[in-house]
């Protein structure tokens, strides 16, 4: 079998070779194990498996060591003699050094070029996640997200959100009415979480330039699958954000991606380390999603591995649907982990020359239990293996080096600046501005009609005063007077209603108590 990714030797003298299929690598995989292990270095010969063979691959690096993936290995290397020896023992002939290619990602835009999304892209449900709002709270992100849509409110970035909250809570009794109760206090709450996910950083998140998926399904131009790497060692501070970003990122791809059914290799492989923070507390609507996503993504060519320390970690609905599996050692000290351990070897297709569970606890660093699938996506079965040694650098690569291949990558002009356009925050305070503007001029306009009353008032009763005393004359006077109460009145009560009643107020007010 060639049409694979070569794993490692298996059998009793290591010489069987174990291969990871590329027609069934969408199926999803399962890289599990205690910590020290082994479990970085079998991702690390996997991407560089994918990548050989012309697949794009995504992986975030939480412990700084994958970096050397852009880097090859040397003969000057401390493990240099330990990796020859091991590569001849499983019989890994074509055994060499390279380097690959790579390009870093970095949320916080220090050890790579800033992957940004719009909080629109991220959408209520992931947010919400994000924030650990409570149902309630929820509910009126929902109404937020619903108003932008219906307003044309392009949600960009964080003061996107945070301007329309305010409107929200400033409308709260008109949207009532249509979507049911806004609770001040729970727009509070909302905007105090926004402001602590700011304060940590997550802030650059969002905005634009937003991560384009093609630009993580490259080749480089002899055919090689770009490796892309996310800076994850500072983002695991922010643990929810960390998951939250990887299961965007994952709904992106099967949103957009068209189907393909079963492809002859994947169109891109998804490595999620430290799966577990994906599933803690996690409420059971968003485990519905990311079983849903695991179980429809492969059609669409993209294989998801789950690496963690115990495949307990990983609920069983997801599970079930991880056909490729590497199982480092696990360790029992406790009765829950004898039990978890008994758990994960009946997962396994057994092999008469050992037993599942002993091999498991007792495999040693380099070492695992492995089962991938075959002809017609029928679990093989499983085989203690001696994993191959990378090819290249194992370790993390120097700042120098990194900055070098940073600089020199196209995505380098593409992502390297933010843009600031026009959105919610914007479209609003201007609304705002021209609100302002507008009751400024009508009470201008009222108070330009308020001093023209009363100075024909004014007039009329300058007349009145040195007029003539004919019959006529008194009769027309009569009438003005009456007139000339009515205008006084209608002007005291348009002082009432308007921006100066009050001022009419305490000066009639004061009159009466200075008469008393």
């Amino acid at each position: 079998m060639t049409d694979g990714i070569f794993i490692g030797g298996g059998g009793t003298d290591y010489a069987t070779k174990q291969f990871l299929s590329l027609g069934y690598a969408n199926r999803h995989g399962l890289i599990a194990g205690a910590t020290g292990t082994g479990k970085t270095v079998t991702l690390q010969i996997l991407a560089e498996g994918f990548s050989a063979a012309g697949v794009p691959v995504f992986l975030s690096d939480v412990k700084g060591d994958l970096s050397g993936l852009a880097k090859a290995g040397s003969p000057q290397a401390k493990l240099h003699v330990p990796f020859t020896e091991r590569a001849a023992k499983i019989g890994f002939d074509d055994f060499d050094y390279a380097a690959f290619p790579v390009t870093f990602w970095d949320i916080f835009g220090k050890q790579g070029h800033p992957v940004r999304a719009t909080v629109s892209e991220m959408g209520p449900l992931l947010l919400a996640q994000l924030l650990q709002l409570s149902e309630a709270q929820e509910g009126i992100l929902n109404i937020a997200f619903r108003v932008a849509d219906q307003d044309g409110l392009p949600l960009l970035d964080l003061k996107d959100l945070q301007a329309l909250l305010v409107w929200v809570g400033e409308n709260a009794s008109e949207l009532a009415l249509r979507y049911g109760n806004v609770s001040a206090a729970s727009v509070g709450t909302i905007q105090r979480r926004l402001l602590v996910l700011e304060n940590q950083g997550a802030a650059q998140l969002f905005g634009e330039p937003a991560l384009a998926l093609d630009d993580l399904m490259r080749t480089d131009a002899q055919g090689r699958g770009m490796i892309n790497i996310l800076a994850a060692d500072q983002l695991m501070g922010a643990p929810k954000l960390y998951a939250t970003f990887l299961l965007w990122l994952l709904s992106e791809l099967f949103e957009e991606l068209p189907e393909v059914g079963d492809p002859d290799k994947p169109k891109l492989v998804f490595f999620f380390d430290e799966a577990h923070l994906l599933f803690d507390d996690a409420p059971k609507a968003l485990v519905n999603k990311v079983e849903q996503v695991a179980r429809l993504i492969r059609s669409k060519g993209v294989g998801v591995y789950f690496i963690t320390q115990n495949p307990a970690d990983v609920p069983d609905d997801i599970l079930g649907q991880l056909g490729n599996r590497v199982q480092h050692a696990l360790r029992a000290f406790t009765a829950k982990d004898r039990k978890e351990l008994r758990l994960a070897a009946q997962t396994y297709r057994e092999n008469p020359r050992f037993d599942t569970e002993e091999a498991i606890r007792e495999v040693g660093v380099g070492e695992a239990v492995t089962s991938f699938l075959q002809k017609k996506g029928i679990p093989g079965v499983v085989e203690r293996t001696l994993i191959r040694p990378p090819s290249s650098h194992l370790g993390p690569l120097d700042d120098a080096e990194r900055a070098v291949l940073i600089a020199a990558s196209e995505m380098a002009q593409k992502y390297g600046t933010v843009l600031d356009r026009d959105s919610a925050f914007e479209i609003l305070q201007a609304r705002t501005a021209q609100a302002a503007k507008e009751a400024e001029q009508a009470e201008l306009a009222e108070e330009k009609a308020e001093a023209a009353e009363a100075e024909k008032a004014r007039e009329f009763n300058s007349a009145r005063r040195y007029g003539g005393g004919s019959t006529t004359s008194r009769r027309s006077t009569r009438k003005s007077s009456e007139g000339f109460g009515g205008a006084i009145a209608s002007v005291v009560i348009k002082e009432l209603k308007g921006t100066t009643g009050r001022r009419i107020v305490r000066g009639i007010l004061g009159g009466l108590f200075k008469g008393r």
